[in-house]
């Protein structure tokens, strides 16, 4: 099953290890040490369009190769259709 987490851009299900909300999680200083690092070695891709601001973050494994996603989607929303199938 694959999963929508903005801008047409779908995961497999099994490759998602988790789903963060950017809010509550980046007032933690080792977040932002995780998503800076990320940042700077190429492991990010953002999946919102111009003008959406980032409300979450998914950690997964694609390919052998961890990525995280910046959504513009909830982290509520992306767990509802992860518990859902759509």
């Amino acid at each position: 099953m694959y999963i929508h987490i903005g801008d047409g851009v779908c995961v497999r299900s099994k490759d998602i290890i988790g789903v963060f909300d950017l809010e509550i999680t980046t007032t933690m200083r080792t977040t932002g040490d995780f998503l800076r690092v990320a940042s700077e070695e190429g492991f990010t891709v953002s999946v919102a369009t111009r003008g959406e601001m980032p409300k979450s973050f998914v950690l997964a494994e694609v390919q052998g190769r961890s990525t995280v996603y910046i959504s513009p989607i909830s982290a509520a929303t992306i767990k509802k259709r992860f518990m859902t199938g759509n």
